[in-house]
């Protein structure tokens, strides 16, 4: 991918852009990143937004200008999410305009993700963003305090930030079990059209709409953990709907389905260890149905294949597991072992 593929895609992970930012990542000077962010909004790629030094740069699908917004910072202090929600919706404009679904999934996600920096953060004070323009909806909630990853790894002793996500997306991954479920982020995350968590030089990116992942590194660091959520104004994500896609037994309404993106859990190599298989396989006891997506995994070995599709199943006989996006030699090797 070129240059400006690069930026079109961090346009897409990040939401928005600045010129400053560009330089940074890509090593190249402002002046250049400025020449080509104006080149691809010559081209329509990129919606400029500012005039001044400071001017940001959105894909065209998150532009449009802004009807209302709401920027205010909140001490953490017998803060309850519940009350700030009232408080900002008590002064919206748009809240009418929005369909129930909308708006639905908005108070779900902003109010799951705020109780986390409320609870998790030990931040003294959370930064609430939000904003309403013609075409989407979106909320930033930013602490300064121990980060979401760095928590988790110290929780359960973790060694990287990578191990941290691949939990965090399984669900049920929460450092107070006895408050909490651990379902917030893994609902939030799947709910969106795009969201991103970024803590201590790491960034995680849940784009929906291109049914894609990203972890990176990024600078400067962040202190602390930033939540940005995007949606649509015309989105048709219905909550009841998603909570149903990860129920075995629509009766029970129990979150007791989940899906791992196999390809997160390598570095460059194949799957090829039972370590490897057995950081995928940490916590999925918790779960009746669990689906393996091996989407962008050229190959797996087989000790990798034999701890999850014979020793993982036969200790846990009544948990299914679904197998799916394989190529022919992943394919073959799981037959094997299944065999």
């Amino acid at each position: 991918m070129d240059l400006k593929g690069l930026i079109l895609s961090e346009a897409l992970k990040a939401g928005k852009i600045t010129s400053q930012e560009i330089a940074i990542k890509f090593g190249i000077s402002r002046q250049y990143a400025q020449r080509i962010l104006r080149e691809l909004v010559q081209k329509g790629l990129l919606i400029k937004l500012g005039s001044t030094r400071a001017a940001s740069y959105v894909l065209p699908k998150y532009a449009g200008s802004v009807e209302w917004k709401f920027d205010k910072r909140f001490s953490n202090e017998n803060l309850a999410e519940h009350e700030v929600l009232e408080y900002i919706e008590g002064r919206a404009q748009f809240r009418q305009s929005l369909s129930e679904n909308v708006r639905s999934v908005f108070e779900y996600a902003f109010s799951e993700m705020l109780n986390n920096a409320i609870e998790h953060s030990q931040s003294q004070n959370i930064q609430i963003n939000v904003e309403k323009n013609e075409n989407n909806l979106q909320f930033q909630i930013n602490d300064f305090g121990i980060g979401v990853f760095r928590n988790i790894m110290s929780d359960r002793g973790l060694k990287s930030e990578l191990e941290a996500v691949q939990d965090l997306l399984k669900g049920k991954t929460t450092t107070q079990p006895q408050a909490h479920s651990g379902e917030g982020i893994f609902f939030t995350s799947k709910v969106a059209d795009v969201f991103s968590l970024e803590s201590f030089g790491y960034k995680l990116t849940v784009d929906n709409n291109a049914d894609d992942i990203f972890f990176e590194e990024v600078k400067p660091s962040k202190r602390g953990t930033k939540v940005i959520f995007y949606i649509t104004c015309d989105s048709e994500r219905h909550l009841n709907d998603l909570f149903a896609e990860y129920q075995t037994d629509p009766e029970e309404h129990a979150f007791d389905k989940t899906e791992v993106q196999i390809k997160l859990y390598t570095m460059g190599t194949i799957h090829i260890s039972r370590s490897q298989a057995r950081r995928v396989l940490a916590g999925l006891e918790k779960f009746k149905s669990i689906i393996l997506d091996f989407d962008n995994v050229p190959n797996v070995g087989q000790a990798f294949a034999d701890e999850i599709f014979r020793v993982f199943k036969k200790k846990h006989p009544d948990i299914q597991i679904t197998p799916i996006n394989m190529n022919q030699a992943v394919r073959f090797m799981i037959e094997r072992v299944g065999d």
